[in-house]
């Protein structure tokens, strides 16, 4: 890259998951079975939707929204990853890492905030329900759904412009699968304190404000459910959340573990095995959780798969 745009790496090394020759084939094809499951399953998720009339409520509005991120997510990391099991040399060109990082960034960001979303839905529907329609109108859905993007696109444009400015030219080989924020200021020669102020601010408020509203939405929730008498009415009160609860658990955790580490203490190795679980795994697992758990989306399948069976 000439001296004009801030780099003299015209390229980077990606290190990928592990450097044994005997394991990249059998990554490839597990790796490759994942994607596979990821795209249809969440492409399935968002035509379900799309087909059912009464799946068209607000739940499933950010249900589809989340398949959406999810696609997008999982595509922007996996097939670079397994284009890099099959060749020699594992190579990103700096623009194509740039942008990688900049997409990634914006679906990371979106994801976290979307099931921040769905709590507040789920928060909605168990403790205000007779005042559900109101609050969780039409309009209000696509602002919080346009709010979610839009804060994804803010954070990736704050995380990239700062990235662009850093100068790159001590080492080209990144160590990880993908263009991420710590390998890549590992390879700085220049100050990367702008950036770890953006990443400390940035990664603060896309993890932990999420965080605390799903918290509080679940500690009113659950105080909602506790006053419930029956235990019919408790358990399918907790069912509506179950799902939800766990994709959040696997994403949060992940990527906390990831991004709210000090770098002294981060370990690279650490963090690829973190990365692989929300940018890869929890794409997968999400549609399956809320397909398999979820008695609505049951019958939408079963009566969609009837009526092609009668054509």
């Amino acid at each position: 890259m000439t001296e004009g745009n801030h780099s003299t790496v015209t390229e980077f090394i990606l290190a990928g998951l592990t450097e044994q020759p005997e394991l990249q084939l059998p990554l490839f094809f597990l790796f490759l079975g994942i994607y596979v499951v990821t795209v249809v399953g969440n492409l399935g998720m968002i035509t379900l939707v799309g087909l059912s009339s009464h799946l068209h409520t607000p739940m499933y509005c950010f249900l589809s929204s989340l398949s959406f991120i999810d696609v997008c997510h999982s595509t922007v990391i996996t097939p670079k990853m397994l284009g890099n099991f099959v060749t020699k040399k594992n190579t990103i060109s700096y623009p194509e890492c740039m942008t990688q990082l900049y997409f990634f960034l914006v679906f990371v960001i979106s994801e976290c905030h979307m099931l921040a979303v769905m709590a507040y839905d789920c928060y909605v529907a168990i403790c205000k329900p007779l005042l559900y329609n109101v609050i969780m109108c039409h309009q209000a859905c696509s602002c919080m759904v346009i709010g979610v993007y839009i804060t994804g696109f803010t954070g990736a444009t704050a995380h990239t412009g700062s990235m662009l400015r850093v100068l790159f030219c001590k080492a080209d080989i990144i160590n990880h699968f993908f263009c991420d924020l710590f390998p890549l200021l590992e390879l700085s020669c220049s100050s990367t304190y702008v950036n770890e102020v953006v990443v400390l601010c940035f990664s603060t408020f896309n993890i932990l404000v999420p965080t605390l509203a799903i918290l509080g939405s679940y500690v009113f929730i659950i105080a909602s459910i506790l006053r419930i008498r029956s235990t019919e009415g408790r358990s399918k009160a907790f069912s509506t959340c179950s799902s939800h609860i766990s994709a959040v658990a696997v994403f949060f955790g992940s990527a906390a573990f990831m991004y709210l580490q000090p770098s002294s203490v981060s370990s690279m190795d650490q963090g690829k095995v973190s990365s692989v679980f929300y940018t890869i795994i929890v794409p997968m697992l999400n549609p399956l959780i809320y397909s398999l758990r979820n008695k609505d989306v049951k019958v939408a399948l079963n009566k969609i798969l009837e009526k092609r069976s009668f054509l």
